[in-house]
């Protein structure tokens, strides 16, 4: 508590600092000056960027603190595995939905309704779309809960179909964990008001009560339950409740918390439900490649989906840390770039984004896929988590590793349909996409088994990033700026350097299976520190300095 009421103190002094970055009163809203304030007018994308990217990576790091712990108690056998059904399934629809579809249309429209309405405009469809969205998702909620057993049954049928008891516990785990949907969701609307406001920090933030919650909910909940495992379903239900309070009061501060109203027929409200049927498939066409592969796997042997489930998480790090922070930044830039008819440098911002997703996502992937077992063996290697486990989560993760900067791209390259209001050609793209990956996984599966399934996710990325790309150089959208040539040499030295300092040091799997704790914690830090080091002095002798990575 006295952690939050200092962040709140923080923030606050943050968002008084003479009322420059703030909305205006009610008082200053006038007919005659409709104009909103341009909050955080001097702050820099890469200052933005690093706001974002370090409370998500505190955020990341209580994740693999929460894995490691679901792996002690609970490893890789069925009841994780009927959790992690049972979780990602409304984190699935999360993503998909609030996260996913609803903020690339909201953002957009906010921020064109902050460039050219005034404070009342914006508050008044603020609490239209939390009452027309609430009432949605109470009832999409209750379909959920009284429908448990057929969305397991779709979403893991070798549950269904092979092992009953683990389709049992997966369906009363279900019951728990679909309302935060409901919940969390509000929870995302709340962010992207921040965020339309260049609050980053607080959004970013968030997150991190998730992964306290379920923490607690592992180590002091589960002795509760007949069922252990059911506590973290529990803890699931809890974050969801903590998350959407802990946001309001930086809404209140800029006196924009919801009064909620339906308001279908609202023209904004009609926008946003227009943009964001096309952008159910577009933004989100990854998170149905993952879920395939969670229903493919639940027809493999025992461990599959925790292994492709821990592959995942650690290749999601660098994904949620840089991809996430800088697509979460450009949106809003790029949304008032467009309204403004800025086109020179809203094709400038998109070039930044891919350097930086470059500069950021391919040491990155080199590191995990050179370092796969030492990385698992680290953070997941203790209780019931085996030496087999192991192996088989690496060869996986291997496979994810190699499609990082194609999830990156596609996170930085879709803010620029979504920010210009094109909801249509990222459908089109993300439908040719899934069914491409849908093709390999039928391919792969067979003879490469739960590793197949992650390979197939990889290439069709390639795929949905470079016809996003092709799209946006055909429409005159993004133009290669000056430079690239050097910047990719650079980049690639670099990267080979890094490399041969992390082979040379990693050492064998066999060594890190049996290490102890201390010895993998001491290791992993040398690789990590030394391997960044290299990297980055690397770079500098080549000629790159922080300046020229500012937007």
């Amino acid at each position: 508590m006295q952690a939050f009421l200092h962040f709140n103190r923080y923030y606050l002094r943050q968002t008084d600092n003479g009322n420059r970055n703030g909305p205006l009163s009610k008082s200053e809203s006038t007919p005659d000056n409709p104009q909103q304030p341009e909050a955080g007018k001097g702050r820099s994308l890469l200052r933005s960027s690093a706001v974002v990217g370090v409370m998500t990576m505190l955020s990341r790091v209580l994740g693999l603190v929460r894995d490691v712990v679901v792996a002690n108690f609970f490893g890789a056998g069925s009841s994780a595995d009927a959790f992690f059904v049972a979780f990602k399934i409304p984190n699935f629809l999360r993503r998909l939905f609030a996260e996913g579809a609803f903020a690339q249309a909201f953002v957009p429209v906010l921020s064109e309704y902050r460039s050219l309405k005034d404070l009342q405009a914006v508050k008044a469809l603020i609490d239209r779309v939390t009452g027309s969205l609430g009432l949605v998702l109470v009832f999409v909620t209750g379909i959920g809960v009284l429908g448990a057993p057929v969305l397991a049954a779709v979403f893991a049928p070798g549950f269904y179909l092979n092992d009953p008891l683990r389709y049992e516990l997966a369906v009363d785990m279900l019951r728990f964990t679909f309302p935060y949907l409901l919940l969390i969701s509000l929870t995302a609307l709340a962010g992207s008001v921040l965020n339309s406001y260049e609050r980053f920090a607080v959004p970013a933030f968030t997150p991190v009560l998730l992964n306290l919650s379920l923490i607690g909910a592992a180590i002091w909940l589960q002795p509760v339950f007949d069922q252990p495992v059911m506590a973290l379903a529990l803890g699931v239900l809890i974050a969801g409740s903590v998350q959407l309070l802990f946001q309001l009061p930086f809404l209140w501060r800029l006196q924009l918390l919801p009064r909620p109203r339906l308001g279908f027929r609202d023209e904004g409200v009609s926008r946003i439900m227009r943009l964001m049927v096309p952008a159910l498939f577009g933004v989100s066409v990854s998170q149905i490649n993952l879920l395939l592969d969670t229903l493919l796997a639940s027809f493999l042997q025992v461990g599959s989906v925790s292994w492709l489930y821990y592959s995942d998480r650690l290749a999601e790090l660098p994904l949620g840390v840089f991809g996430i922070a800088i697509a979460t930044v450009i949106l809003p830039s790029l949304s008032r770039k467009h309204a403004e008819k800025n086109t020179e440098t809203f094709a400038r911002t998109l070039d930044w984004a891919m350097r930086m997703v470059l500069l950021i996502g391919f040491p990155a992937a080199m590191a995990l896929l050179v370092l796969a077992e030492p990385l698992l063996a680290t953070l997941f290697h203790y209780g019931a988590m085996t030496d087999s486990d192991v192996t088989m989560a690496a060869m996986s993760l291997r496979a994810y590793a190699c499609g990082l900067l194609a999830f990156m791209l596609i996170k930085v390259l879709a803010p620029g349909y979504f920010s210009r209001q094109d909801t249509k050609t990222p459908v089109k793209v993300g439908i040719i996409a899934m069914v491409v990956n849908m093709a390999l996984n039928l391919a792969l599966i067979g003879p490469l088994a739960h590793v197949g399934l992650a390979l197939a996710t990889t290439l069709s990325a390639f795929l949905n990033a470079g016809l996003l790309l092709r799209g946006l150089l055909k429409e005159g959208v993004f133009v290669w700026q000056k430079g690239w040539g050097a910047f990719l040499l650079k980049l690639l030295l670099a990267n080979a350097s890094m490399i041969g300092l992390l082979v040379w040091l990693a050492g064998t799997p066999d060594q890190w299976l049996a290490y102890d704790l201390w010895q993998r914690v001491a290791q992993m830090a040398i690789l990590v520190l030394g391997g960044a080091a290299v990297y980055l002095i690397v770079l500098a002798l080549l000629g790159m300095r922080a300046k020229d990575l500012r937007h």
